[in-house]
């Protein structure tokens, strides 16, 4: 199809709900409230071809935006596997719902048979997701309007993403994004030096296997494992989380 063209005289005709990020004590429900508030997101751009198709636009082109902005950490020893895994979980296009449903059946177990600080990072990462789900929603939501999505082949441009970063706005949000980005990574670090971690996520393994909650239970073996072999290194954490810090804060501001 043709390139895409904007319409910047007509209103939006899809909106999404804000999202409200709990601040309520940890655990269980709040990982499946904010599991759930993805679900509906999900659900309101899959009843819209055109605001699917514009979330799909985004997705990749985020996707694309982190392998161009952290080449060089990709290509690293000491970075590329904990940034292709951020890379991956975070800011991939890919679909997530196999994992999210897996996420909130778990959410129990996980209060009931983790330490706090894995809580922690279970909630952290449900926080991180409704929040990106919510923005990107906002980001499709508007290119929908504006453009003709009858598309198939296009992909969104610099100017065109800048623009509907603008329109949207939500500054503070994704300032407060970021931050989650970084206390995730933070919290991954630090609890891949508890003793015995990595003895209690494989142990997990064949009850995860029967429960059919495969799929999360490689994720977070994944994230410890990578996260482990990153913090050994000295100063190798605290110096990725303020690369990520660094670079996300000055797109942000080249955007707005």
């Amino acid at each position: 199809m043709g390139p895409l063209i904007a319409k910047s005289t007509t209103k939006c005709a899809h909106s999404f709900p804000t999202l409200r990020l709990m601040n309520s004590p940890r655990g269980k429900q709040q990982i499946r409230e904010a599991l759930a508030q993805v679900e509906v997101l999900r659900l309101q751009s899959r009843s819209s071809p055109a605001v699917l198709r514009a979330l799909s636009l985004v997705k990749a082109y985020q996707c694309r935006r982190f392998e161009a902005t952290y080449q060089d950490l990709l290509a690293s020893d000491t970075y590329g596997p904990a940034c292709r895994f951020f890379l991956d979980e975070l800011y991939s296009p890919k679909d997530f719902s196999q994992r999210d449903a897996e996420f909130s059946k778990i959410a129990g177990a996980v209060e009931r048979l983790f330490p706090r600080s894995i809580v922690d990072i279970a909630v952290a990462l449900a926080d991180l997701h409704a929040i990106t789900e919510e923005l990107d929603a906002a980001m499709a939501a508007s290119i929908s309007s504006n453009l003709d999505c009858a598309l198939v082949d296009s992909r969104l441009d610099d100017s065109l993403y800048q623009q509907t970063w603008r329109d949207v706005g939500r500054t503070r949000d994704r300032k407060s994004q970021l931050e989650r980005v970084i206390q995730l990574g933070s919290k991954l670090g630090k609890v891949t030096r508890l003793p015995g971690i990595k003895l209690t996520l494989r142990a997990m393994r064949r009850p995860a296997a029967a429960a059919n909650l495969s799929t999360l239970q490689q994720f977070l073996e994944e994230g410890f494992e990578t996260f482990a072999n990153m913090a050994r290194e000295q100063y190798a954490l605290e110096n990725f989380l303020e690369i990520i810090k660094k670079r996300e804060s000055e797109w942000m501001n080249q955007l707005n």
